[in-house]
C-alpha cells in the first residue's frame, strides 16, 4: 500500500497503549479490555482498502466478535471505537474509542517505515524515521496524556512533524478531553502543547 507499517507490531502496541490508558485512568477492567480489543483490530479494514478502512474494519469486526460470543453491547463499543479512529471524520465516542485514538496516533517511530532506501522517503517516511523514541505518558494526578518524542532534527524538523500530524494531534486533544485529560506533546525535552 505504500504506507507505514500497520501489521502485528502496530496492532499489538496500540492494543497495549489503549489498555494502559484506560487502566491507569481508573476505568473498569472490562472497558480496558474493550479498549485493547479495539486497538488490536482497529486497522483490520486495511485488508480491503486504505480508504474508509475504519468503517470497513468495524463491519468486519461485528461478525468476528459475534461469532466469538461477544454480546451486542460490547460489540457496539468496539465497532464504534474502530469506526471513529480516522482523522478525516472520526470522533471519540466512548472511552475505548478515545483511548484507541490516542494510542494509534502516538505510534510514531522509525520502525514503522517500510521503505528501505532513504532516497525514496516521502515526508511521512522521513518524519517517522526521524523519531527514535516515542512514549505516551499517562499522569493520573495531573490528568494529562503526554506524547513524548525524541526526533533527530537532522532528518526531519519539528515543523515537518506538525505539517503531517497536526490533524492527528487535534484528534488526540479531543480524545484526551473525552477522557477528562489534557493532551500534551513533548519533543526533545521541550513541551510544545
Amino acid at each position: 500500500m505504500g504506507y507505514t507499517e500497520h501489521g502485528f507490531r502496530h496492532a499489538g502496541l496500540v492494543a497495549k497503549i489503549s489498555y494502559n490508558v484506560l487502566h491507569r485512568l481508573g476505568f473498569d477492567e472490562r472497558m480496558a479490555e474493550l479498549g485493547a480489543i479495539s486497538g488490536y483490530l482497529h486497522d483490520l479494514g486495511n485488508f480491503v482498502s486504505r480508504s474508509m478502512h475504519s468503517q470497513t474494519g468495524a463491519t468486519i469486526t461485528y461478525d468476528l466478535l459475534r461469532d466469538m460470543g461477544m454480546g451486542y453491547g460490547e460489540v457496539g463499543i468496539v465497532m464504534a471505537a474502530i469506526g471513529n479512529h480516522e482523522e478525516e471524520f472520526g470522533h471519540p465516542v466512548n472511552p475505548a474509542g478515545a483511548a484507541l485514538i490516542v494510542a494509534d496516533k502516538s505510534d510514531v517511530h522509525r520502525s514503522r517505515v517500510r521503505v528501505k532506501d532513504r532516497q525514496l522517503f516521502d515526508i511521512h517516511d522521513r518524519v517517522n524515521h526521524a523519531v527514535d523514541h516515542s512514549f505516551l505518558r499517562v499522569d493520573t494526578e495531573a490528568h494529562t496524556l503526554t506524547l513524548e518524542l525524541s526526533i533527530d532534527t537532522e532528518q526531519a524538523g519539528v515543523m515537518d512533524y506538525f505539517e503531517i500530524f497536526l490533524s492527528r494531534m487535534v484528534m488526540c486533544r479531543r480524545a484526551a478531553e473525552f477522557l477528562d485529560c489534557r493532551f500534551k506533546i513533548d519533543i526533545n525535552g521541550a513541551q510544545l502543547l
